[in-house]
C-alpha cells in the first residue's frame, strides 16, 4: 500500500504518548506501515559492553509510530492536514486539503517490460525439468556482461 507521508516531511503526532508534538520523518516502512519521527517516541535499550571499543550503557533511539497516528503539516498554511493526489499528464502531485497548495511534483516512473526466460534446472541425474520465469531486462544484461 502506498502512503502519502514521505521521508523529510514535517508531521504532527495525533494519538498516543507523544500526542500534539511535531517532528521530521526520518524513516518510512510502507510494508509494515510504520514511520520514525526525529526525537519522538524514544526507546531505551540497555546494552552490555562487549569490548573496550564497544562501551555499554543505556542507548536511546527513535521507535516506530504507526503511519495512521501521524498527520502531515502543510508548509504553506502550517496546519495538520490530509492530502489529496492530483494527476496531470505524467505528473503526480500532493495537494493540501485545507489550503489547496501543491506540496510537490512527482514524475511517474516508466515501467520496463519483463521478458520471459526459459531456465533448465536439474531435478535429478536422470530427468530435467523445464521452468519459465520472468526476469527483468537489466538482470539478463548484467549476466551476459559477466560471462
Amino acid at each position: 500500500m502506498s502512503y502519502r507521508v514521505r521521508k523529510n516531511d514535517n508531521v504532527v503526532i495525533i494519538t498516543g504518548q507523544e500526542k500534539g508534538k511535531t517532528g521530521k520523518v526520518i524513516f518510512v516502512d510502507p510494508d509494515k506501515g510504520f514511520v520514525k519521527v526525529e526525537g519522538r517516541n524514544l526507546v531505551s535499550k540497555h546494552k552490555k559492553p562487549r569490548s573496550a571499543q564497544d562501551p555499554g550503557g543505556i542507548h536511546k533511539f527513535e521507535g516506530n509510530i504507526h503511519i495512521s497516528n501521524v498527520q502531515l503539516i502543510c508548509p504553506s498554511c502550517d496546519k495538520a492536514t490530509r492530502l489529496a493526489a492530483k494527476i496531470e499528464g505524467d505528473n503526480k502531485s500532493r495537494i493540501c486539503k485545507k489550503c489547496g497548495a501543491i506540496l510537490e511534483f512527482k514524475a511517474e516512473k516508466t515501467k520496463k517490460k519483463d521478458k520471459e526466460k526459459t531456465v533448465r534446472e536439474s531435478k535429478s541425474s536422470d530427468s530435467r525439468v523445464k521452468r519459465t520465469r520472468k526476469v527483468k531486462e537489466e538482470s539478463s544484461e548484467n549476466k551476459e556482461e559477466q560471462n
